[in-house]
């Protein structure tokens, strides 16, 4: 296997593999240039992601700054909104369903590091070339979810359809569909029903 496969398969990969250094670097400049393009200029904000992240459905939008690891491995469905400061560690697929909403400064992180420092620190390769062991878990976000402000998922979590997961969560196991999640680590509250409709809501008319 490829370093790129073992890192998809969740294997302990190296994160030096020049292909995948190569990648990652090519991701980070094009946030750049992403993140520095006016908003005003969408026809060149457009073409920046295609490149960065190919693989957004019709519709996405990413208001910016944004920050992935590599963008070939995350897909989105159809009319996906991040607010400011996305941040997406993609070394694992992650997959974000249909009229998905993210709030500002949310982040998806799949990579794991050995808890054993040990194994965690640093080595050196018999050229010299310093490099660490990883691996990476994947991420599953189901259709039509709100992920408030500061919302951060963990590699290897699926949050299911219809969630909503309150600001400042951090997102660390299965989540089920239709489900109100909060707090550190993220708990579910209660299902979001039809009483939650606003239409019930008076005051807001």
């Amino acid at each position: 296997m490829t370093e790129t496969e073992k890192m998809l398969a969740g294997k302990i990969y190296d994160p030096t593999d020049e292909p995948l250094a190569k990648r990652r670097t090519r991701a980070h400049d094009l946030c750049t240039e992403y993140n520095r393009t006016p908003e005003s200029d969408g026809e060149t904000r457009a073409a920046i992601l295609r490149e960065l992240a190919p693989n957004l459905g019709d519709g996405a939008y990413l208001q910016g700054p944004v920050y992935f690891d590599y963008g070939l491995y995350t897909v989105t469905g159809k009319n996906f909104y991040a607010n400011f400061n996305l941040t997406v560690l993609d070394c694992a697929p992650v997959t974000i369903g249909d009229n998905v909403f993210m709030g500002v400064n949310c982040t998806l992180v799949t990579p794991v590091h050995p808890f054993m420092y040990k194994e965690r620190n640093p080595k050196t390769k018999p050229n010299g070339a310093i490099y660490d062991d990883e691996y990476a878990k994947p991420i599953t976000i189901g259709d039509n979810c709100w992920l408030a402000s500061n919302v951060t998922v963990i590699g290897g979590v699926t949050i299911g359809s219809g969630c909503v997961i309150g600001a400042g969560s951090v997102v660390t196991r299965y989540i089920p569909p239709d489900s109100l999640a909060v707090g550190n680590p993220c708990r579910v509250i209660r299902k979001i029903t039809e009483k939650d409709s606003i239409a019930l809501k008076k005051e807001l008319f």
